[in-house]
């Protein structure tokens, strides 16, 4: 059997709306028998066991080196202080040398925090990853376990009916 649809645009418009009105039932049928679930990452990420120790290995791996930077940020500001203090009385060439120092150092200064940063988000990226690839593993088990058809991990809006990141914490926490 094969459909012909009108030529004009009015009686095609009308035909597509009768056709789609007659489908709704089952749509509606079969969005009855489907199970939707959500998960909050950012929950995940902020409250699950691996996730936190993620954080706390990175804390301890970057620890040193934030403290490197502290220290050097602070004898920066105490080189900076130092020569807006003795700018007055300092000969031209002296002055003209902390000055050079001054901004040698900031110079490093800048170098070591933006290494400093790229250094951190990627390992932080890569420790999350991993945290993921094991949040997505458990979701994937509680799904086939209750017979989900689709888990969400991103939503403007989820109702808490369908929120299942209790069972995931849960499971992510016991292992």
């Amino acid at each position: 059997m094969t459909l012909k649809f009108p030529s004009t645009k009015s009686a095609q418009i009308k035909c597509m709306a009768l056709l789609a009105a007659l489908m709704l039932p089952l749509a509606g049928a079969q969005a009855q028998d489907s199970r939707v679930g959500f998960v909050s990452t950012e929950r995940i990420f902020r409250e699950a066991a691996p996730a936190k120790a993620a954080q706390a290995k990175i804390e301890q791996e970057f620890s040193r080196r934030e403290k490197e930077l502290q220290e050097m940020a602070a004898r920066l500001k105490s080189m900076s202080d130092r020569l807006d203090k003795d700018a007055a009385i300092l000969a031209e060439p002296d002055r003209i040398k902390r000055q050079r120092d001054l901004a040698d150092l900031d110079k490093d200064f800048q170098r070591k925090q933006r290494e400093f940063r790229e250094d951190l988000n990627q390992r932080r990226n890569e420790e999350l990853a991993v945290v993921l690839e094991r949040t997505n593993k458990v979701i994937k088990q509680i799904a086939e376990a209750e017979k989900f058809d689709i888990v969400f991990q991103e939503a403007v809006y989820a109702s808490p009916r369908i929120d299942i990141t209790d069972k995931v914490l849960k499971a992510l926490n016991s292992k």
